[in-house]
């Protein structure tokens, strides 16, 4: 048997016929940048997550890159960060020119951890970025209460957790601005690069609106120095069938993870721990285990994919070393990455595929 980490093509095949059909509509119509697509998945993007507003932008990691430069944040300011993250948090922040600050995480839930957050902070701080790790939302309230103590903004960097919830709150609706990805392997994955801010203020979601297009308004007058941060229309008319199926995909996700769980019980598999406060869209399925390299071989030789999310922290990489930061200064990232693995999850498994998954797992911890 083989389990793919991810099967898209399978996902693909159900929707096929209605994706074709609103690719068409783009490509009958030419409008090739922006259009009806964009502004309909806007609107649908705003609502999903209980937020006024919602800019379309060609990728997560320039959701992230537009919400720091609308927000001012530049040369000599500082954002407090998790160093347990995809690259795309730290680095959209040293692109700005700004300095990632990192805080330790809950070795629980592998998000930023509320409770260091505060020594961290310094008169150069100008937001605090939480990142709601494999679907499942930061500890917001006191994040929000430090936040608001300091008169600091909050990015959320949900890229992996759209539609998920904390204290009933839709990811994306409680910060400043919330930032999402659609890149493919997402719950809501485009066909290609794509991403999402959503926000309740006004005033930020027009600065993000003329920010993804050269910070041009009107065309050719240019008040700010933006980028080409545009969403694709054909992404847009992929998204709009696929925001269709979101919910159903996100609890077959809740309900696969329910399944490996009794299977993995009484074993030395770590098992997901969910927040009792959240509501996880399981972008991702992360067990911890000693033996993740014997794991991972055995798995691999079953033809079960798998993978490490992820296998070097932020505050480690090389291309941060002038922050200053070393071996040991985060304990809690640095042991997580040599435990974490994911296995698939996605809402096509069969009992069988999740049988044969489990039962190689247990396999391989003997």
């Amino acid at each position: 048997m083989q389990v793919p980490l991810l099967d898209l093509k399978a996902q693909y095949a159900k929707i096929k016929k209605d994706v074709l059909a609103q690719i068409n509509e783009v490509l009958d119509s030419q409008i090739c940048i922006g259009g009806p697509k964009v502004k309909e998945l806007e609107e649908k993007a705003a609502q999903i997550s209980n937020c006024k507003f919602a800019v379309g932008v060609s990728s997560g990691t320039d959701a992230i890159l537009n919400s720091l430069m609308s927000l001012d944040i530049g040369s000599g300011d500082e954002v407090v960060t998790t160093p347990f993250t995809f690259f795309a948090t730290a680095g959209c922040i040293a692109r700005v020119y700004a300095r990632p600050v990192f805080v330790d995480i809950d070795p629980r839930t592998y998000n930023i951890n509320p409770a260091l957050i505060e020594k961290a902070i310094t008169k150069k701080t100008k937001a605090i970025m939480p990142v709601h790790l494999f679907g499942q939302m930061a500890d917001m309230a006191p994040i929000m209460d430090i936040a608001k103590k300091h008169n600091l903004h909050v990015i959320e960097d949900a890229a992996q957790s759209i539609s998920s919830t904390y204290k009933g709150k839709k990811a994306g609706s409680i910060g400043t601005a919330g930032c999402f990805s659609f890149f493919p392997s997402k719950n809501l994955g485009s066909i290609g690069d794509g991403g999402m801010i959503v926000t309740n203020d006004e005033k930020l979601f027009h600065k993000l609106s003329i920010m993804r297009n050269h910070g041009m308004e009107p065309k050719y007058y240019h008040k700010v120095v933006g980028g080409n941060f545009r969403l694709d229309p054909i992404q847009a008319a992929a998204l709009i069938v696929k925001l269709l199926y979101l919910d159903d995909w996100s609890e077959a996700r809740r309900k696969n993870a329910a399944y490996y769980n009794e299977k993995f019980a009484g074993s030395a598999v770590g098992i997901p721990f969910i927040n009792p406060d959240c509501v996880t869209i399981y972008n991702q399925y992360v067990i911890r285990v000693l033996n993740r390299d014997k794991v991972i071989e055995h798995l691999r030789s079953k033809n079960i994919g798998c993978e490490i999310y992820y296998p070097v922290p932020m505050h480690l990489q090389e291309c941060f070393k002038y922050l200053g930061y070393k071996q040991g200064d985060f304990p809690q990232s640095e042991k997580a990455a040599k435990e974490v693995l994911a296995l698939p999850i996605y809402p096509e498994l069969t009992d069988e595929m999740k049988d044969y998954v489990t039962q190689a797992v247990l396999e391989a911890i003997k």
